[in-house]
């Protein structure tokens, strides 16, 4: 598995120890505001089974993310695959942060080098985001990395019950020209 590093921030594999705080964040209403239920500890911890199998599987995924000064795990940044079962299939790129670390450009910086390993790795020549239409903190983020939004790519998440956090926003980056 890759290992990233920032000026600020590790971007590693899962450690058990972080299957505590990890659970903490899941279990936090304002984290989870966009994302949907609080996750028991029993469905957090498949959480990070299923996102290290997937990365073993795949060459990629869902980093834990670190800050490196202090060694505090402070969340996830990564890449994941979009179904064919999604109207905008293709590989995104997300992350999920503790409280304690907005605001403090940590998302943005782990999601540029997220880019960059999707881009400079990976080969791929374009990487998608989404979020619901109201989490403007991510989207906020999405932009600051240089990604773009049509609203006509805007959907309705199927996987999703009806409800506020079933309409949401797409955002495209594209492999730099050389």
């Amino acid at each position: 598995m890759s290992e990233l590093r920032t000026d600020r921030l590790l971007l590693r594999r899962w450690r058990e120890s972080d299957l505590e705080p990890w659970a903490a964040m899941n279990a936090d209403p304002e984290v989870r505001k966009y994302l949907g239920e609080l996750l028991t500890r029993e469905r957090s911890d498949a959480a990070v089974a299923w996102m290290r199998a997937a990365y073993d599987e795949r060459g990629f995924g869902w980093w834990a993310l670190e800050v490196r000064e202090t060694g505090e795990f402070i969340g996830r940044v990564g890449l994941d695959v979009v179904g064919e079962d999604m109207p905008h299939p293709g590989v995104d790129i997300g992350w999920r942060l503790t409280r304690s670390a907005w605001g403090h450009g940590y998302a943005t910086e782990a999601a540029v080098a997220g880019l960059a390993f999707a881009f400079e790795t990976l080969g791929l020549t374009e990487v998608l985001a989404s979020t619901t239409v109201d989490n403007l903190r991510s989207q906020a983020v999405m932009r600051r990395i240089g990604m773009t939004r049509d609203p006509a790519d805007d959907f309705d998440d199927p996987s999703v019950p009806e409800g506020p956090l079933r309409r949401c926003v797409l955002y495209r980056a594209h492999r730099p020209r050389e």
